[in-house]
């Protein structure tokens, strides 16, 4: 089957399973009135709930599975590694970490501020770990596990020191997409967008840069700049959709492998089919997270746990320490 045809087969998932999961919920609503309130809302309570709280939830859920598993491929396209993912290399926890510092200083109050906050958080950490790891693949990997752990401890003690700051971040932690539709989506989702845009963009050089260093520089790629630009839409991809949905491990790592086994080697696509998976991956767990209980909802991040985990005990016994 050819790349292009495989596409739009993933784009042609993704519209229905959007449909399924904007019916799904605690009210169902039939995929005849879901589509009748986006293209011909009347006013109805089923379409009022569709317009205003089910479909703004999956703009989110689009928006960020493709900025995770974006990350995601990246990080695995720079560091040449399979079982790098930003949770893994201390991104997601520099964001968490900036955000409850923000919340303890009073400066993040403001959907704009625990934006920049999770965005600086994720430059500084995503640094400190390249910096240290990045002589070799084990190391990166072991500088992040490593910052991780640190930063979730200074983020628990400033939990258990500030009794405000633990109220406020219990529900930013959670890493869920419920009752996030109701803040402002713009200003997360232009950020989304334009990191998105910049890594197709990139895709060409990236693909020089996974041939190795020696073969980019015979093609004339910019190896410093590549890795640099990189770094930037990654922190960004990162910080935003943590800012704006708290943290979902796993999806940066599932979804590249999945897409890279349709992409054969090709940086490009595997990009283009990340972008279009890593929605899907978020939506069905999604809509999990709202029917494995008869009594509520469960965090997506938990589903994705549960999905990721498998993956990565996979992942590690197919490359084993040779990939790291």
């Amino acid at each position: 089957m050819k790349r292009t045809t495989i596409l739009v087969v993933a784009l042609v998932v993704l519209g229905v399973v959007a449909v399924v999961s904007i019916g799904i919920g605690a009210h169902a609503v039939a995929p005849g009135e879901v589509l009748r309130a986006l293209f011909a809302f009347d006013g109805s309570s089923d379409q009022t709930i569709v317009r205003d709280v089910r479909a703004p939830r999956a703009v989110l859920a689009i928006g960020v599975g493709a900025a995770l598993g974006i990350a995601g491929a990246l990080i695995q396209t720079l560091s040449r590694n399979p079982l790098a993912e930003p949770g893994i290399l201390g991104v997601t926890a520099g964001a968490g970490f900036a955000v409850t510092l923000g919340s303890a200083l009073g400066v993040a109050a403001s959907q704009a501020g625990q934006l920049g906050l999770a965005v600086v958080g994720s430059v500084l950490a995503a640094l400190l770990v390249y910096s240290v790891g990045r002589q070799s693949p084990l190391r990166l990997v072991l500088t992040g596990v490593a910052l991780t752990a640190v930063l979730n401890g200074l983020t628990l003690g400033m939990r258990l020191m500030f009794p405000d700051v633990l109220d406020q971040y219990r529900f930013w932690s959670v890493g869920s997409l419920a009752g996030r539709e109701q803040a402002p989506l713009l200003l997360p989702l232009v950020v989304i967008g334009v990191a998105l845009a910049g890594a197709l963009l990139l895709s060409r050089s990236l693909n020089a840069v996974a041939l190795g260093e020696t073969v980019a520089h015979t093609l004339g790629t910019n190896v410093a700049r590549v890795r640099l630009s990189t770094l930037v839409l990654i922190t960004a991809l990162v910080g935003a959709a943590t800012a704006v949905a708290g943290p979902i491990l796993f999806v940066g790592l599932i979804v590249p492998h999945l897409a890279r086994r349709l992409a054969t080697g090709s940086v490009p696509w595997l990009l283009a089919y990340t972008m279009v998976m890593g929605p899907i991956l978020l939506l069905v767990a999604d809509v999990g997270s709202r029917v494995l209980l008869p009594t509520g909802e469960v965090p997506v991040a938990i589903v994705t746990a549960f999905l990721g985990a498998p993956v990565l005990i996979w992942a590690v016994r197919k490359y084993g320490v040779a990939a790291l």
